[in-house]
């Protein structure tokens, strides 16, 4: 009977590490493997947080100057809205927009680029371009200085490099003609 019992206690332990060996050391080892690729994930979500956290707060403090800069510098597809811009404006404030018209590019070189430079079309030289466009605009005097205070308040810069106001003489009721050229200036990449 002693030794019944003993085949018996020995062939239990025997199972016992067979079934343990065989089925549920893997899966202990698999669960550790996830919770050991989980705690990873989370250190890296943290330090992504961070990252985000930091990035946000840089991104605040180049906010100001992408402001200040995307003001004066106008795309491609900015300078084809101007168009609309100026009608809405002038639709806003009563007046008439005779004539809308943007002439070629011109390129401004950077400093030290001189007139003796044969590589002048090259991009690397060019600081940016300036897009002169000639207008004509017939209404009040009144609201042409309210449609010029609009475009002040606008996002984009506007220069007004000529400018001329006539009264129109046939007309009764005091209206005025404004001439002139205002220029807009334009990214290097857009207009090259």
């Amino acid at each position: 009977k002693t030794l019944i019992k003993f085949g018996i206690g020995f062939g239990s332990i025997i199972l016992f590490l067979i079934i343990y060996y065989a089925i549920i050391n893997p899966i202990v080892k698999d669960k550790r493997a996830r919770i050991d690729t989980m705690m990873n994930l989370i250190s890296e979500s943290k330090q992504f947080e961070m990252d985000i956290e930091l990035f946000a707060k840089t991104v605040k403090k180049l906010t100001p100057e992408y402001k200040k800069h995307s003001r004066l510098f106008h795309s491609r597809k900015e300078v084809e809205g101007l168009y609309d811009s100026l009608s809405r404006f002038a639709a806003i404030n009563g007046l008439v927009i005779s004539k809308i018209e943007k002439k070629k590019p011109k390129a401004i070189m950077k400093a030290g680029v001189g007139a003796k430079t044969s590589d002048k079309k090259n991009k690397k030289n060019i600081a940016y371009y300036i897009i002169p466009v000639n207008f004509e605009i017939e209404g009040n005097f009144l609201s042409y200085i309210k449609f010029k205070r609009d475009l002040s308040r606008s996002k984009k810069l506007l220069n007004f490099d000529k400018e001329s106001i006539a009264i129109i003489k046939s007309n009764t009721t005091g209206a005025i003609s404004a001439k002139g050229l205002l220029t807009i200036v334009g990214l290097t990449d857009e207009f090259f």
